[in-house]
């Protein structure tokens, strides 16, 4: 819904929540195998892993839903307020 308030004056607007490690724990995959199969450091995975990104890069998204045969509906939620 649309308002005339700005986004700045709403204080409750919901999140966007990561369920990557719903995913992997369902597929039995490790934070190490899929930080190997994406070609990028196991911090980068971990932090994914854990819900602790704050700016999402479109490459590893895109890399992640890639190798999870997932789309990109199914890693990212959006929680209305």
């Amino acid at each position: 819904m649309i308002t005339n308030q700005t986004i700045l004056s709403i204080r409750e607007y919901g999140k966007v929540s990561l369920r990557l490690s719903q995913l992997m724990d369902q597929r039995g995959m490790t934070r190490n195998e899929l930080a190997k199969s994406i070609h990028t450091r196991f911090e980068v995975v971990d932090k994914w892993y854990r819900g602790d990104v704050s700016k999402i890069d479109l490459d590893i998204l895109a890399r992640i839903c890639y190798v999870m045969g997932c789309t990109v509906e199914e890693l990212l939620v959006y929680e209305a307020p």
